[in-house]
Order: C-alpha cells, then structure tokens, then sequence
C-alpha cells in the first residue's frame, strides 16, 4: 500500500510506455462476444482515448483531494466504447469513454475522478445490497426504502442517492472547487446536476436517507448516469467478467478504505465535513468479534461457576489434621448453566445465526458445559421451541414473524433449573426487559452499532442500544 501504482489497460502513446498494454474489447457480462459489441473497423477505445489528459485530470483531482490519492491512483483504467461516461465496479476497475474524455474539460474530469472513486471509498455497493436485503425482511412500521419486486428501478434511485450523498461534499466545499478550478460545466454537468438542490429533496447524509425521496418520476425526467456496480451492485453490461485484469480484492479495498480513514483524520481540516463524517465513523479499531464474545462468556461463567457450594463427597484437606474425628466438607464448582435465546424473526439470516451459534456451542464446549446445561430457545414474537442439545448440529430453529426478544429472556429466566448465564443472538431490532432478570446477559447483535448519521429513526437507534446491565457484542 506504500507504493503508488498506476494500473491502465490501454494502449496509450509513446511517451507512457511504462502503461502500455493489449488493446482492450470489452465483452459484456452475460453476453457472448459476437452479440457484446460492433465489429471494431477503426481504432480500438484503447487506441482513441486520450491517456494523458485523463491522467493529468487524476493529477488534478490528487492535488486537489490529496487524502484520496491512494484510492485514485489503485484503480484500473479500462477504455470502453459502451460505457456512456466513466463508472466503477467492485473490483475498482474505472471504465472510461474516449469520447467523453475528449468532450470534456480537464477540471471537469477531476471533478468525475473524484465522483467515481467516492463511490468506491465509501463502500457504496455493499452499503445497497444491505439496504435492498433489509427492505426484502422489513417488518416495522411503514414502507421499505426499496422496493425488491423492482430490482432495476431501484438501482437507478440507489445511484441518484448516492450522487447526491457525494456531490453534496464535493459541490459543497469551495476550496475544493477553487482548487479544480470548476467555472461553467461541459460535458460533466449531468454529473454536476445530481444535489439535493436540483433534484429539489431534503438535505441528507447518507444515500440511505436520500433514497426515500427519489422518487420514480425523478428518474423519468433526469438522464440516467449509470456510476457501474462499484455504486449500486446490479449488473452493467459494459464491465469485464473476466477478474485478472489486476482487480481490488475485497480485502485490498478495506485496506484502502483505512489509508483513506488515517489521511482524513490526520489532516481533518483539509477534508469537506461529509468526508470529516465519513472518517469518524469508520474510526473504530477491527476487532475479531469472535475474541470478544469468547471473553464476555468466559467472564460469565466464571463468576456464575465459581467454587461456591460444599460437598462431603470429597472430605476437605483439613479432615486428615484432626486425626479422623471429623469429616470436613469441600467446596466444589457446579457447572453452570445456560441459557441461549436465538431470533429467528426473518431479518436476521441463516449464515449469522449458524456462525454465532456455532461459536457459542464452541466456547461452551471449551470450558466443559455441555449435555442439558445448555438450552437453546427459538424465539421471534413468542418463544416457539426450547432445546438442550449437546451440539450446534442438534438445533432446530423455528420462526420467521416479528421481533421481541424479551419474551424469550424472561421465559428462560423463569425456568427451573434456573440459567446462570443467558446469550441472546439478535439483529437488535427488539424491545429489551425493563430490569435485570437476575442471570447474567449477554446480547450478541449482529452488525456494528448504530450510527448517529445512519438512516434509522431515533426510536430504532435506541431498540438497538440494550441496557447498561447487557453485556453487548457487535456479531460483525
């Protein structure tokens, strides 16, 4: 990540050499190579675009965003004769139109450099498909932000979203604009136009809270700017199936993400406020939420299991010191027992609660619970099965309907024996009991916490906020 590298797959001219590549025809995914693209007669993209003012408009956009250099200068450039402007996908490939380069002003173009990597950045195309999945098991009050029985409609508000979210910062911060030297739009000004004042909707954060006021008659009367997968994660019939084109691993993107994170808060005064936002809400450390629920559980049982009841099944080591005439009880350690609440409502999916359940089972085996010390309670709205199983592959789970784990909690409360220690595994969209049940609680909530920017409503925020006599875990 130290080293800057310049990726293009282009043929560009002699003074470039170091970029010099195969033509490149792009094939559409889905699409056999006769039917992808025309027969190319004349020049290739690769030969027509004009390679040196597209990387003097990245220079541009570097000196004038300098905290995103990383990120600008780890994407791959593909020319393409389909693609209508620029636009990115997830593997942080930029597929460039020569004749949009051509027609358009060296700052404009920096300001599109800017536009497209802000997309990657800020982890657009995973942050919709949560979104769209979320709006797929919506079960509070009112509609879903998106509609999953119109997936191609829906993409396009998505991206309208999201180029209000990022053109807000960028169009917003005059500095930045001075430093582009942005006057009268050419060619980009459709990319300029998406704000919340020309679209004529509230001024948001995030695209998550934009997407509610895009409209479908929006998208009737505005020019589709398609910003690839990279932005809204739907298919785009110009980008490469193949991945060795030196794509971004996920990974790799996470790792750029924080470069970006520590350039911003390093420098907070050269950044716009959104990107100040962005920076300080991704600013919590990575943590292995495996490793912090093995420690919440283990500290449970612990204090739960501790050497606390006498036994004379075992004499006490002062017995043999009083010559026989007493029998002298020891203290023992009875195994705990615990309790597992799992929400089986239809937000939370099958491969977190496998994962989560899986590593409970896991820890409980290490510290030697097993057998009927440890039951499993199926709970949605009402608590449908309870179980004592000895592994995870004996749990059957059974629900699909709303959310309220404290119905589960207290039933698991009020069961004899009685539960030294109750794990609860949720999305956190539930009502939490007013005191403590008496056992100790441990809440594993899947996703990280809420966010003060995020989309959810106040209420929501605190439903996901247990009480301070929870031991919470973000399951992410």
């Amino acid at each position: 990540m130290g080293q800057v590298i310049t990726r293009v797959v282009a043929k560009p001219s002699p003074p470039l050499k170091p970029l010099t590549a195969r033509p490149v025809v792009l094939p559409a995914r889905g699409l056999s190579p006769e039917s992808a693209a025309p027969a190319v007669t004349g020049p290739t993209a690769a030969e027509r675009l004009d390679t040196p003012k597209l990387l003097a408009a990245r220079h541009l956009a570097v000196r004038a965003c300098p905290y995103l250099a990383g990120a600008l200068y780890a994407m791959t450039v593909v020319p393409s004769e389909l693609a209508p402007t620029m636009a990115v996908d997830r593997f942080w490939r930029c597929y460039v139109s020569p004749e949009f380069v051509r027609a358009t002003t060296l700052p404009d173009l920096a300001f599109v450099w800017l536009h497209e990597v802000s997309h990657l950045v800020r982890d657009h195309h995973r942050r919709g498909e949560v979104l769209m999945e979320r709006s797929k098991h919506h079960r509070g009050p009112g509609s879903p932000p998106l509609d999953p029985e119109q997936p191609e409609r829906e993409r396009m508000r998505l991206n309208l979203a999201m180029d209000c979210e990022i053109n807000d910062d960028l169009l917003g911060n005059v500095p930045l604009a001075a430093a582009l030297g942005l006057s009268k739009p050419s060619h980009a000004f459709t990319h300029r136009q998406l704000t919340n004042g020309t679209l004529q909707v509230p001024d948001c954060d995030l695209f998550e809270q934009y997407v509610r006021h895009m409209t479908p008659s929006m998208l009737s009367r505005i020019r589709w700017l398609d910003c690839g997968s990279g932005a809204h994660g739907g298919y785009v019939p110009w980008e490469l199936q193949d991945e060795s084109e030196a794509p971004i691993s996920e990974y790799e993107g996470a790792a750029i993400r924080i470069r970006v994170r520590e350039a911003i808060k390093g420098a907070p005064g050269r950044a716009p406020k959104g990107w100040r936002r962005w920076a300080d809400g991704h600013s919590e450390a990575a943590q292995d939420w495996r490793v912090l629920l093995s420690g919440a559980f283990r500290s449970a049982l612990a204090v739960a299991g501790g050497a606390t009841d006498y036994s004379y099944q075992r004499p006490g080591r002062r017995t043999s010191s009083l010559g026989g005439a007493v029998v002298l009880p020891s203290l023992r350690r009875p195994l705990p027992r615990v309790a597992v609440i799992v929400d089986t409502s239809g937000s939370v999916s099958d491969g977190e609660l496998g994962s989560a359940l899986s590593e409970v089972a896991e820890i409980a085996k290490a510290v030697g619970v097993g057998g009927n010390r440890v039951a499993v309670y199926s709970c949605d709205s009402a608590v449908h099965t309870v179980q004592t199983v000895c592994s995870s592959e004996e749990i059957a789970l059974v629900g699909g309907g709303g959310t309220n784990m404290v119905r589960g909690i207290m039933r698991a409360a009020a069961a004899s024996p009685r539960p030294d220690v109750i794990v609860v595994l949720t999305d956190g969209y539930t009502p939490w009991p007013g005191e403590s049940p008496g056992p100790r609680v441990i809440a594993g909530i899947f996703g990280k916490p809420p966010n003060r920017y995020s989309e959810e409503s106040a209420e929501v925020k605190a439903a996901r906020l247990p009480p301070a006599w929870v031991e919470t875990v973000y399951l992410r």
